[in-house]
């Protein structure tokens, strides 16, 4: 009893939840599903941002590591300026914008290899 009552809450993006006005059945797939998105795309993303941070780790200095989360928003989700950036670290807007451009060009060559 107890294990059909866990099953019973499951939904599966491909059960029937409903019927189209042709009378063709209609998954929670198809509701989800946005024109331009798929698994694939998805999945290549997750395995191309793990691949990114691991690059970060290993060809960036701490400074340009730390310049690249704050100004993309990697730690905390939001992204901040140049001169908020230069203010948190001490150091002028226009030497942040150098470290992060040199720190993109880094992780380019690193990513195309």
């Amino acid at each position: 009893m107890r294990t059909q009552k866990k099953i019973s809450r499951e939904v599966f993006l491909n059960d029937p939840i409903g019927v189209d006005k042709e009378g063709n059945k209609i998954t929670m797939e198809d509701k989800l599903k946005d024109e331009g998105y798929s698994i694939d795309d998805a999945v290549s993303l997750k395995m191309d941002t793990r691949r990114l941070r691991k690059k970060m780790q290993t060809s960036l200095n701490d400074r340009e590591s730390k310049i690249i989360k704050m100004r993309y928003g990697l730690v905390t989700g939001e992204e901040i300026t140049q001169r908020e950036t230069a203010v948190q670290l001490g150091i002028s807007r226009s030497y942040v914008s150098r470290i992060e451009k040199k720190a993109l060009d880094k992780l380019l060559k690193e990513m195309e290899s």
